[in-house]
């Protein structure tokens, strides 16, 4: 079980056993939300997983275990991990692979005795009846138990189908097979369907089978992250080296790392060098090198050096199991389209029931007690084929490979909802700072107004003057010259000047930094060639830094807030797209257009607050414009709230990323327009499914009914009607798993 506290009410996750379809999901759902102190419950039936919110002073995981398993399902309300899952998940499969195979090694001497020997032998009718008895109350078991759990509450699911179907064709079977003169006496010959029934059976399990092996391989998105997680650690504790299991790591121990191991923990290196692979949180392929004071986090794997880590982050807190987290709570959460899918399932089956009752009644009616035969192969073909298992499979095993895609490629969706609404977006809007451009401020340009053997000593003065210094601009000069090592000299003196620059005086001389009307006020001279490159660095939205001693200016400096490498690609991927893009920011209009003009984008936005920013977003939805809006800061969060597809970067900060529904773990815009055809992709693998579940049952729904019979004297079999049922579910499945290969 996977909980999570709000102040009244408790967000839980508990894995559904039983299911055998759709409607099955159904039951649950409204059974638990019939249940007081239910807030809302969620089933996701290919992802075998129940999502529920409710209020644990008025009921307790145990009642709604006990609600669950009064309509025959069941679910885990242990703390189970992630290895006894797939443990009883692996012990479930392979009690259905048994049960497949006897079905299937019963079904076919059935089947040949059925249809090509059935009045060759006088025992034929015993022998097929003592096969097909173990296929039916063994291998079938579950159906009638389903069956009867549901019926108890007057509530009908696949299992009522397949149990009504195969039963009564082996009751009537049973029938004639011990007294035949029944049928003889009225002229008529006592048919038994005993090959039908097995085959059907085989058939309907060999189905699951393969659906539930799709199934599962549409969550190895999550199989694949649940293992980058290390099973034990070695730390270090009171000076003594022990391995433990990751379970009882804390916060505060110092764990060791060797070469080509996983990182167990979130932290920060305490001894050591190394280079780190981090591209399962970047994308990026190159290693990153740590040194003391650095952040690790877990599942990045250690290249190169030996290191310790300081565990900061341990087990369900690391970012790992975040990302694990909102993959599982987005594969279990069900997109918009899945509701109304979710309401025709849930009258789907009785629907089916009233049309095989109709069904019988129009074979009598029709041809009397000469037509019972057909009457009865009609109605077994009908239950079997309208099983709504296609149609329940539709939506949620395309959103759970969708969004499994997603996290293999760094693209973290919250929820089935956006990632079914990011199909939609027709304007994206950029925030600036930190989202085209790296929100670190650092020096990109240094002019020298000449040559000078002293430019080193020069260097390490004006390093020095801009250490003095709180302003921003000051602290990127004071980065830029730390990294090449430079050590800062004190000052004789030191004075800010507001709204001018900094001076100070060292071995009584005086020097200036600052802008040029600093500069013009003290008398200093500004050689041309100076000046013009200053004009230059201007025009590219650059802020510039004069330093100068009392007599003419020694050099200008160039500080901006680069633009990332990959935006301006970013940029286009999503013209590409067809997709409008604005830039908001609440820098001046200088700077904005300027780096509008380097990305290649066409509208923005200047000067704005972050109230102006979500007024923006209202403005273009009043357009008729969806709007996707991708931000990094707190002073993105009101305009993320506010757009239809909200998209956080994932170096941003707590507050944007708990907004968005989408998190981008690599900080690329490129992954924008990733993020957007993913979408459509899922969206389409939807519509394909959705469609073929419903042209299925549209088309053999009738034909197992038998409207073709008075035309072309055709007349389904029940064991076709069961093989293409099971082929139905298949297909859905893997037409979804084709997500898997798409290009992105």
């Amino acid at each position: 079980m996977a909980a999570v506290k709000d102040k009244k009410l408790t967000k839980a996750t508990f894995p559904v056993e039983g299911m055998t379809c759709a409607s099955c999901a159904n039951s649950i759902q409204s059974m638990l939300q019939a249940r007081k102190g239910v807030a809302e419950a969620n089933v996701n039936f290919a992802g075998k997983t129940l999502q529920v919110t409710f209020d644990e002073k008025e009921v307790k995981p145990g009642q709604l275990r006990e609600t669950v398993q009064e309509i025959g399902f069941d679910i885990l309300i242990e703390e189970t991990t992630q290895e006894e899952l797939e443990e009883r998940q692996a012990r479930s499969l392979a009690l259905l692979k048994r049960k497949t195979i006897v079905a299937g090694v019963l079904a076919l001497p059935v089947f040949i005795l059925g249809m090509f020997f059935h009045d060759t032998f006088a025992w034929g009718n015993w022998a097929m009846l003592i096969l097909t008895a173990p296929v039916l109350l063994w291998a079938g078991q579950r159906f009638f138990v389903g069956a009867w759990a549901q019926a108890k509450y007057f509530r009908a699911n696949m299992d009522t189908l397949v149990a009504l179907s195969t039963g009564i064709a082996f009751a009537f079977s049973l029938f004639n097979t011990v007294y035949p003169k029944f049928f003889l006496s009225r002229g008529l010959v006592p048919h038994v369907y005993y090959e039908a029934v097995a085959v059907i059976i085989a058939f309907i399990l060999l189905g699951k089978y393969l659906e539930e092996g799709a199934k599962d391989r549409s969550s190895s998105a999550i199989k694949k992250l649940m293992g980058l997680q290390p099973k034990t650690v070695r730390i270090v504790r009171n000076g003594t080296e022990m391995n433990l299991k990751i379970e009882e790591v804390q916060v505060g121990d110092r764990v060791v790392l060797l070469p080509g191991e996983r990182v167990p923990v979130d932290g920060k290196v305490a001894a050591g060098t190394t280079y780190v692979d981090e591209s399962m949180l970047s994308g990026e392929p190159l290693p990153v090198q740590k040194q003391p004071g650095d952040a690790l986090y877990a599942g990045t794997i250690n290249q190169k050096g030996s290191v310790q880590i300081i565990a900061e982050k341990t087990g369900g807190e690391t970012m790992l199991a975040h990302i694990i987290k909102l993959v599982q709570e987005a594969q279990g959460s069900k997109a918009p389209v899945q509701k109304m899918v979710d309401k025709i399932a849930g009258i789907f089956v009785p629907i089916v029931l009233l049309v095989a009752v109709l069904t019988f009644a129009v074979w009598l009616l029709v041809g009397g007690e000469a037509y019972l035969t057909e009457a009865l192969l009609s109605t077994i073909s009908v239950l079997v084929i309208a099983c709504p298992c296609a149609l329940g499979l539709a939506t949620p095993t395309a959103i759970m490979v969708g969004v499994g895609r997603g996290a293999e490629n760094g693209i973290l969706i919250k929820d089935a909802e956006s990632l079914e609404q990011a199909h939609k977006v027709t304007a994206v809007i950029l925030d600036k700072t930190g989202t085209i451009t790296l929100g670190k401020p650092s020096v990109t340009d240094v002019v020298w107004a000449q040559d000078t053997q002293e430019q080193d000593r020069l260097e390490t003065l004006f390093f020095s003057m801009e250490a003095q210094s709180e302003h921003p601009i000051a602290q990127a000069i004071y980065t830029y010259y730390k990294d090449q090592g430079k050590q800062a000299l004190q000052p004789d003196s030191f004075n800010s000047l507001t709204g001018l620059g900094i001076e100070a005086e060292y071995i009584k001389k005086r020097y200036l930094a600052g802008n040029e009307k600093l500069l013009r006020q003290q008398g200093v001279q500004l050689p041309e060639q100076m000046l013009q490159a200053a004009r230059q660095l201007q025009e590219d939205a650059k802020t510039v830094i004069f330093f100068a001693d009392d007599k003419e200016a020694i050099a200008v400096f160039a500080v901006s807030d680069p633009i990332k490498p990959a935006a301006a690609e970013g940029i286009n991927a999503m013209h590409d797209a067809g997709l409008e893009i604005y830039m908001l920011t609440g820098d001046n209009k200088q700077t904005a257009a300027a780096v509008a003009r380097q990305v290649g984008v066409e509208h923005f936005q200047a000067g704005l607050l972050p109230t102006d920013k979500a007024d923006f977003v209202k403005e273009l939805q009043t357009q008729g414009k969806v709007v996707g809006m991708v931000g990094d800061g707190i002073n993105d969060a009101q305009a993320l709230a506010t757009a239809d597809v909200s998209i956080a970067m994932g170096q941003g900060t707590d507050v944007a990323m708990d907004v968005a529904g989408i998190t981008l773990m690599r900080s690329d815009l490129t992954q924008v327009a990733k993020a957007v055809k993913l979408s459509r992709a899922t969206v389409k693998t939807i519509h394909q499914n959705l469609f073929w579940a419903f042209i299925y049952n549209v088309i053999c729904i009738p034909v197992a009914a038998g409207v073709l019979f008075p035309f072309t004297g055709f007349l389904l079999n029940p064991m076709i009607a069961g093989a293409a049922m099971a082929l139905s579910s298949v297909s859905v499945v893997t037409n979804s798993l084709r997500l898997r290969s798409n290009k992105l």
